[in-house]
């Protein structure tokens, strides 16, 4: 390796005033104090001339970018929930094109290796026959699925993707620490990690003559087009996600764009007439290809894990048939059994003749008597890790535990031995992190990744580089609030820029995705829809409330009340401000619109509001542009932000509600101008129109029914005009002061203005008539009857009569009863469009036409 320039450390010293490497370790960078390695030379240099404020003000901008594209990753238990940002260090790891050679084939060769493993264990079991792996140890593992044996498994090369978790030692040899075979997460997040930091650090990245990532992806998608069992040209692939509440979602939703697949969850998909569909609005399309992202035992609750609600029932059976094609294989979560590790050159020579060309970390198996003796004997200088996840919780560094722990665990091993294995402690590599006071030396492992791609296998050069939360951590884990980094193997010249959209001659027509619409992506669209819609409702009348002086005169407290009683019934926060105990409540308001603001467990009101919007718009990631998310981000933190408001703290609640606003109606406007008009944009649009029209009809009848004073009158009525962002309109066309008639033709008839109701229910007239309907007679649907019947009721509004003030009664009776008519049916109709095509439920079907042994 190279020797450092002399002089060259000189840049960094104001930089690694606390850079120390810990005793025994390798660090990446730094040969010894005061020297710097070759392949690190030019970015040391950089580094040292753009100083500690610049650095820290880049990875501001790195920070910003991950927030507004809403990276998330969401560990179990911590209260940021999904919303928890993914930690990016903006200094890379660096790796020379050299040894990055010789990691790569011994990968290759170790991801042949288990793909041989993988098909003799689910087919002829040679390597039992013959000794190289003990019985017990596949055959009582979890991972070994036994309905998957005999299941044919993808030619030439079962094990399609591939990852491994590499750690280097104190005399600089890399060791595989792990392998990642049935659903191998981390490669979306590489890319993303690779985007930010080549945005904030562009000329450093380009002059440095880095790998490029997206020959990796295009290879990963060419492969999984060739595993359909139909052989057609244009095979339809989904990739399978847990859902929303999964921890790495967003690399789901992520991939699922990068490599234009549908995003689908297990309800989204059945099984019929011995095939996989993707159940549409526009019916079912079959599925060639799964791309999974969820762990082997919840595929199937048929055959797998019975209460698993997360799969498809049937899955296994049309993977035996060879209908459909899995990625990975059903059951490869076998050869994640961290015991193989210690067989792992036995089976290197029995399936290549080959010795292992890059070792794994030193490895005993508890179930093999030899293997037991030395963990129980050398306990205190071992890792010790489950075989399965799902057998003993994590791994536990045994130095770190109590002699009465380590007893504890001493007789949890003893109890069942096949259950653990023990592996030599490694003091893993240093790597420069950025913190607030210059470089500090991090503990580092890498995750590669490895695609099939023919006759041989495709590493990605680099990968996910994780580091410890600390410099005292040896724990290298995202679970454990790790911290990731983008990997850099440099190249000796600069490469070619690649990119994942089809060149020349490779244009393909478009597969109709965008109509592709499952139930629960229209459920969920329609919902973000309705809850956007919600929120920026109360949120404009909450902003109008804040603006009047709560102490003021005679006119302004009388039009208050009627606003706070309206504020309670648009929310449905009832008893509220019209309910028992609201007199109270009129008299001192701050606690009540505060709960409204700020309580997310206050069913109806803003706050709950905009964690539903946030929910489901989490579960649609995938149908909305960067953009959008960026907006979407914006309102989550503008929720934070409302939150954190304090009892006596009203008067701080304005600007919030007007950034609030804002973004809001941003999001409405990128959703216009940025979303295809297929089947999704009309049922989001649905859910917008039908929520605003709910709550027109929900503001007139609260305000315009009660007859009230003249001058109070007048104030109350250009309010109503305030909320709904008319009162410019209104002033423009009629230039004197309010009266009902006007305003009900402005609110309620006028179809040129977007914010009154037949607006709204025009629309909704035109897109319910859009939907695709079932064949049969040309009659209207329910929903049409319904939006057809509301939108000529305000067509044929006899105005004067609903404006005229029964003398009697003393309040608008016959707007009353007009008001209250649609209101119901707006419910209705929101009732008829989910019962015809949002969630509808799947009757009973048999799963394999008999007869059948394959694909159509």
């Amino acid at each position: 390796m190279p020797s450092p320039t002399p002089g060259l450390s000189a840049t960094l010293t104001p930089l690694c005033e606390r850079y120390t490497i810990p005793k025994g370790a390798h660090d990446e960078m730094c040969l010894s104090p005061g020297g710097v390695r070759g392949h690190w030379q030019y970015l040391a240099r950089v580094l040292g001339d753009m100083g500690l404020h610049e650095l820290s003000r880049r990875e501001d901008e790195a920070r910003r970018l991950v927030r507004e594209n809403d990276v998330t990753y969401n560990i179990y238990g911590d209260p940021q929930g999904l919303s928890r940002s993914w930690p990016l260090d903006l200094i890379p790891l660096l790796i020379e094109s050299e040894e990055w050679r010789g990691i790569e084939a011994g990968l290759m060769q170790r991801a042949e290796i288990l793909n041989h493993l993988l098909a003799d264990l689910y087919g002829p079991r040679a390597v039992i026959r013959k000794g190289l792996l003990p019985l017990e140890l596949v055959y009582s593992h979890p991972g070994f699925l036994r309905p998957c044996v005999g299941i044919p498994l993808p030619r030439p090369r079962a094990l399609t993707f591939y990852a491994a978790d590499l750690g280097r030692s104190a005399d600089g040899q890399m060791w595989v620490l792990g392998d990642r075979t049935q659903a191998p997460s981390g490669a979306g997040y590489a890319l993303e990690n690779r985007i930010v930091i080549s945005r904030v650090l562009p000329s450093l990245f380009r002059d440095a003559h880095v790998h490029r990532l997206a020959t990796f992806f295009r290879t990963l998608r060419k492969q999984l087009a060739e595993l359909s069992p139909r052989g057609v040209e244009y095979p339809n692939i989904v990739l399978l996600t847990p859902g929303p509440a999964n921890e790495t979602y967003f690399e789901h939703a992520y991939l699922a764009n990068y490599l234009g697949y549908s995003l689908v969850q297990g309800d989204d998909l059945t099984v019929r007439d011995g095939r996989v569909w993707l159940t549409t609005l526009e019916g079912r399309q079959p599925v060639d290809v799964i791309l999974r992202r969820l762990d082997d035992n919840y595929c199937d609750p048929v055959e797998l894990k019975e209460d698993s609600f997360l799969g498809i029932p049937g899955l296994v059976q049309v993977a035996r048939t060879g209908a459909v094609t899995i990625a990975n294989p059903l059951g490869s979560g076998v050869i994640e059994n961290p015991a193989l590790l210690a067989f792992l050159p036995a089976l290197s020579r029995h399936f290549l003749g080959e010795d292992l060309r890059l070792p794994s970390v030193e490895t005993w198996w508890c179930g093999d008597a030899q293997g037991l003796a030395h963990v129980l004997s050398n306990l205190e200088n071992l890792v010790i890790k489950p075989v399965h996840p799902g057998l003993g919780g994590r791994r536990i560094f045994c130095a770190e535990l109590s002699n009465q722990q380590r007893q504890e665990l001493r007789d949890r091993i003893a109890a069942r031995p096949a259950w653990f294995v023990g592996q030599a402690t490694m003091c893993m590599s240093t790597t420069p992190v950025l913190t607030a006071a210059g470089l500090e030396a991090r503990h580092t492992v890498m995750r590669s990744f490895l695609v099939a791609d023919g006759a041989d296998y495709l590493v990605m050069p680099g990968g996910l580089t994780r580091v410890s939360q600390s410099a005292e951590r040896l724990v290298v884990s995202g679970q454990a609030g790790g911290i990731s980094k983008d990997t850099w193997v440099l190249a000796s010249e600069p490469e070619r820029e690649t990119s994942l959209l089809p060149e020349r001659g490779e244009a393909r027509p478009g597969l109709g995705q965008i109509d592709d619409l499952p139930a629960r992506v229209a459920d969920n669209l329609f919902w973000v829809g309705r809850y956007a819609e919600r929120a920026e409702f109360v949120a404009r009348l909450l902003r109008l409330i804040l603006q009047y002086d709560f102490s003021g005169s005679e006119e302004e407290s009388g039009c208050l009340r009627h606003l706070l009683a309206a504020l309670t019934q648009q929310t449905t926060t009832y008893p509220g401000f019209v309910g028992e105990g609201a007199d109270q409540r009129l008299v001192d308001p701050e606690p009540e619109l505060l709960a409204v603001i700020t309580d997310v467990a206050r069913r109806g009101g803003l706050a709950q509001s905009l964690q539903g919007y946030l929910t489901a718009s989490r579960s649609v990631r995938d149908r909305l542009s960067s953009d959008t998310w960026r907006v979407v981000n914006q309102i989550d933190e503008e929720l934070r932000s409302l939150q954190q408001i304090a009892p006596g703290q009203l008067g701080n609640v304005a600007d919030e509600l007007d950034n609030l606003v804002n973004a809001l109606t941003a999001f409405a406007g990128l959703t216009q101008e940025n979303i295809t008009r297929g089947r999704g944009w009309l049922f989001l649009e649905l859910g917008r129109r039908l929520e605003r029209a709910i709550h027109t009809v929900r503001l007139l009848r609260s305000t315009l029914v009660p007859a009230t004073g003249v001058p109070q009158q007048r104030l109350l009525y250009e309010s109503v005009l305030a909320v709904v962002d008319s009162l410019m309109s209104y002033r423009r066309h009629y230039r004197d002061r309010v009266d009902v008639a006007r305003l009900l033709e402005l609110l309620l008839y006028n179809e040129r203005n977007p914010r009154s109701l037949g607006f709204q229910l025009a629309h909704i007239e035109a897109h319910v008539a859009e939907l695709p309907r079932e064949p049969g007679p040309l009659h209207r649907s329910p929903a049409e009857n319904l939006a057809l019947e509301m939108v000529t009721a305000v067509r044929l509004a006899d105005l004067d009569a609903l404006s005229a003030v029964d003398a009697e009664a003393g309040s608008r009776v016959t707007l009353d009863h007009y008001l209250q008519h649609l209101g119901a049916r707006l419910p209705a109709l929101s009732d008829a469009l989910t019962a015809s095509y949002l969630r509808p439920a799947a009757p009973p079907h048999q799963l394999l036409r008999m007869g059948i042994r394959g694909g159509s």
